[in-house]
């Protein structure tokens, strides 16, 4: 449903919308069916928190457009934590690559990057 670029743009404005407030993102890719994202939160609760009110908007938003009801992402999330300018850079190269590398077309995926 993702590689939809209006249900994409619902997850990329969401993810945008408090960017420097409560979080400050540099890197985005919206893939068909997963998301990756590069964001630095004040603490792990802040981060919990951000990612359940982006999925529950984000469901929210796309069911409505959809026509569909019920659950939209899976329940867990998977996080890391950057531990060096090299890991994060190869975190930037990973998300930016990841629609290119799964041979998808620039319309089928969204990608942002900040620029630093």
């Amino acid at each position: 449903m993702l590689r939809d670029p209006s249900v994409a743009k619902i997850v990329g404005d969401s993810l945008l919308k408090f960017d420097g407030e409560r979080y400050e993102l540099t890197d985005v890719v919206v893939m068909p069916n997963h998301v990756h994202l590069l964001a630095a939160f004040v603490d792990e609760d802040g981060m919990l928190v951000q990612c359940e009110s982006w999925k529950h908007f984000t469901a929210r938003e796309i069911n409505r457009q959809l026509g569909a009801s019920g659950h939209f992402w899976q329940q867990d999330g998977f996080d890391h934590l950057i531990r060096s300018p090299d890991h994060f850079d190869a975190f930037r190269r990973y998300i930016a690559n990841n629609g290119p590398n799964a041979w998808l077309k620039p319309n089928e995926y969204l990608h942002y990057s900040k620029p630093l």
